[in-house]
């Protein structure tokens, strides 16, 4: 069986065909296609969102988790506090506590302590 063809998915999927979408999504997923899945989730798709953030995640693209978390996608916020702390991004944590991000600034807190632990 062949691949199905993106560009008559999305047709359909304009037409309102949901199993189109989905398959758009799941296509887009495969093929880490950011774009396309950033176009679905601004169509208002929650399942291209989720896989946005997935994919943003694994790739430790931490603009598109920014762009996503600014936008108020709570698991985007989440994975991108988890991908900072891993990489003691200070800035970063310090300017998701700035913004209420109660998380952020708790590992924030951990980090000064280790910090200032270690000195």
């Amino acid at each position: 069986m062949s691949d199905p063809d993106p560009a008559d998915l999305r047709r359909r999927a304009t037409d309102g065909d949901r199993d189109a979408v989905d398959q758009l999504v799941e296509l887009a997923g495969e093929r880490g296609d950011l774009t396309e899945l950033r176009q679905l989730a601004e169509d208002g798709n929650a399942d291209a969102a989720a896989q946005l953030v997935e994919l943003a995640t694994e790739l430790g693209d931490m603009g598109e988790l920014r762009r996503l978390a600014d936008r108020g996608d709570k698991d985007a916020a989440d994975q991108l506090v988890e991908l900072a702390a891993e990489r003691a991004d200070v800035g970063e944590l310090r300017r998701l506590a700035d913004g209420g991000n109660r998380d952020a600034a708790d590992v924030l807190a951990e980090l000064t302590e280790e910090q200032d632990e270690a000195e």
